[in-house]
């Protein structure tokens, strides 16, 4: 589906609201232009409408004139079948205004001389008797208009009244729709964060994902929010405009039309251009996220390394390409914005001037003034939309982009969550020949087979990048096998769902990740059916309560980001304390004590000897005097398993396993001779 049709399913998914700002907009949209058309009938019927014939009548009313003995009324206001005397004009040329006893055959160009009226046409010059009006002659001969006049210039304020709420309420609907739309976007994304493969994140930076959650969401906010609105306000005011032009000159309108499709080729010239332009700004911002959320995770070792100088360096390098590629979009849009409209609005208004502007003026003319003022106030209104519509071409592109970068993310594959109720299994872990690669090209394990039963406790053991935690990663379902089969308790683990694996798994990692809580909720992780007299429990049973009871708040004791105020051993000890209260059947230590000191390991080793009781445990040391007691240990290298038996028994091949063993021993007892 293409990005512009799925931003229109977000969008209607909200569709009762935003309908309803859309016909609020169209309502405003609506009672704003009846403006220059209310205007118009203001100076055409009323304001100028005094020099339309006037008839000399019998009756008395509000629409009647006396003037010299005689009642004079418009010939537009007898009503049918009233009797109309004899025919008079009210003619103005410059400043003055003259009462012309007569009809007056046909109009022209006006002079006033020696108490007549001369009209200049193309029949010649024709001399009317004229009588100059007095101030409050005049004033008698606009009274009737007056009523008029207020009646549309109250109807012309109550339509701006109008117009203002109905335009509050469509920017109000829009906006709140526009939010619960990015609102909705974002936890789609989110959740959609949560089913992608562990893979998908090993070659992404996690300043990009954060970039694409805020940023590019908040693009496509303004999206909605701005651009939408504009374009639908201005399409509603182009068509209404252009209705109006045709209303009042046609053939003016015609001309006017030419905008279109300028306007059309407009966009595409600037989609040309700058679309790649904000694809690389888009990406950019997403690099600096990454460095920012990379540099800080790594201030320690910045600092300790004395690298802030080059690590800054490296930030102004992609700031100051950011800036770069932003000057080049800034350069494009003052030359494609509100400069160029101007340009074409002072044309559109030369050639309104050259077509009828100055001939219009004249008395004789076929165009009146209220249909010049109607036209040149249209005219004037028609280039406040195409003016929004182009300085809204830099946020269409960003969002644009924007949502291309979003739609691809929501596009990987993920795995679908679904509900773990299969009963505890007893933990008979069998790995079948099992090969592995995390490229298609290399396998980092090679024909692995061994079997863990019931309440066993495996160790893992070998250099760095042996397989250790590849076998770890297969067992709980991060990556799946490439050949062979992993089975818990005879069922192949690609049979079951994730949730289903895991559900009864539990893990403690070298170096534990806390979330931002406490202490009680990083060990329950807001499970609620954990309750916290077994969150209490578990914490005492590894020991933790005698390391946390001095914190000010104890098991609730806030936790920021990564515990990092916390102890590595008090990290490491709410980790355990987490695996112990979910309780699985299957537990593995991928190398729990290698950052930890010697008696809160003491404390630890005791805590693991509960951890173990009734449960498979797969434990990957470094420390191998921690595995001693091991039913089984496995010895990697390169893949495959070299050597497999308990220590006694791997000692006694002298192989592998004995060679490290020994090195570790002598590095101890060189240790302890230094110490002493």
């Amino acid at each position: 589906m293409k990005t512009g049709n799925r931003l229109v399913q977000y969008a209607l998914k909200y569709k009762k609201t935003l309908l309803a700002a859309l016909l609020m907009l169209a309502v405003a949209v609506g009672a704003e232009l009846t403006g220059p058309i209310i205007a118009k009938k203001m100076i055409d019927d009323h304001i100028i409408g005094i020099e339309k014939p006037w008839f000399e009548t019998e009756s008395r009313g509000k629409d009647t004139v006396a003037y010299k003995g005689k009642t004079y009324k418009r010939g537009d206001r007898f009503t049918e079948g009233e009797q109309k005397g004899k025919q008079v004009h009210v003619l103005q040329t410059k400043l003055n205004y003259y009462f012309i006893p007569e009809a007056v055959k046909e109009d022209g160009e006006r002079r006033a001389a020696n108490g007549e009226l001369i009209i200049k046409n193309r029949d010649g010059e024709t001399s009317y008797p004229a009588s100059k009006l007095s101030k409050d002659e005049l004033l008698a001969f606009y009274e009737p208009e007056v009523s008029g006049l207020i009646y549309l210039m109250g109807l012309y304020l109550g339509l701006l009244v109008l117009a203002s709420f109905f335009n509050y309420g469509q920017r109000f609907f829009l906006q709140v729709t526009s939010n619960r739309i990015i609102q909705r976007m974002r936890e789609d994304i989110f959740e959609h964060i949560q089913r992608l493969p562990i893979k998908y994140f090993d070659n992404l930076p996690a300043g990009k994902v954060v970039a694409r959650v805020t940023n590019d969401t908040e693009a496509i906010r303004e999206l909605y929010v701005a651009v939408l609105a504009t374009f639908f306000t201005s399409a509603i005011y182009i068509t209404g405009i252009f209705i109006a032009l045709f209303l009042l000159e046609a053939k003016l309108a015609l001309i006017c039309m030419v905008i279109l499709p300028i306007l059309v080729l407009w966009t595409i010239a600037y989609r040309k251009f700058s679309s790649n332009y904000n694809e690389k700004i888009r990406t950019l911002v997403s690099d600096i996220n990454a460095m920012v959320n990379e540099s800080i995770q790594g201030m320690t070792i910045i600092q300790a390394f004395r690298r802030q100088k080059e690590t800054t360096e490296e930030f102004e390098k992609l700031n100051e390409e950011h800036f770069h590629y932003q000057n080049k979009l800034l350069s494009i849009n003052a030359l494609l914005s509100h400069n160029m409209v101007g340009f074409i609005r002072n044309v559109a208004f030369v050639a309104l001037i050259w077509y009828f502007g100055g001939a219009s003026l004249n008395p004789g003319s076929m165009v009146s003034l209220g249909v010049l003022y109607a036209f040149v106030d249209y005219l004037n209104r028609l280039f406040q939309p195409i003016s929004g519509i182009v300085n809204q071409f830099a946020q269409l592109e960003q969002a644009r982009v924007a949502s291309n970068r979003v739609f691809s993310l929501l596009d990987e594959k993920g795995i679908d969550v679904e509900e773990a109720n299969n009963r505890r299994y007893k933990g008979n872990v069998v790995f079948d020949h099992v090969s592995f690669g995390y490229t298609e090209d290399h396998d980092v394990l090679k024909d692995i087979h061994f079997e863990a039963k019931q309440g066993e406790t495996v160790a893992l053991v070998g250099h760095t990048g042996s397989g250790k935690s590849s076998i770890m990663n297969l067992l709980f379902r991060f990556y799946d096998v490439r050949t062979g089969k992993i089975t818990i308790d005879g069922v192949n683990i690609q049979d079951l769902s994730r949730q289903e694996v895991r559900k009864h798994m539990g893990i403690v990692l070298q170096d534990p990740f806390l979330f931002s809580g406490t202490i009680s909720s990083n060990v329950n992780l807001e499970n609620e059916e954990i309750t916290r007299e077994q969150i209490e429990k578990a914490l005492t049973d590894v020991g933790a309560e005698n390391l946390l009871k001095n914190l000010p708040k104890g098991f609730d004791e806030p936790v920021i980001e990564k515990g990092s105020t916390l102890s590595s051993g008090q990290r490491q000890l709410i980790s355990f304390a987490r695996a112990l209260a979910f309780d699985p059947a299957i537990l593995i230590l991928d190398e729990a004590t290698a950052s930890i000191d010697t008696e809160t390991e003491a404390i630890i080793q005791e805590a693991m000897e509960v951890l173990k009781k009734g449960r498979t445990t797969f434990i990957i040391a470094h420390r191998l005097s921690t595995i001693k007691n091991a039913d089984q240990i496995l010895v990697l290298d390169h893949g495959q398993i070299v050597e497999k038996g308990n220590h006694d028994e791997l000692m006694k091949l002298e192989g592998k396993y004995y060679q490290m063993y020994k090195l570790q021993q002598g590095k101890q007892n060189a240790g302890s001779s230094l110490a002493g």
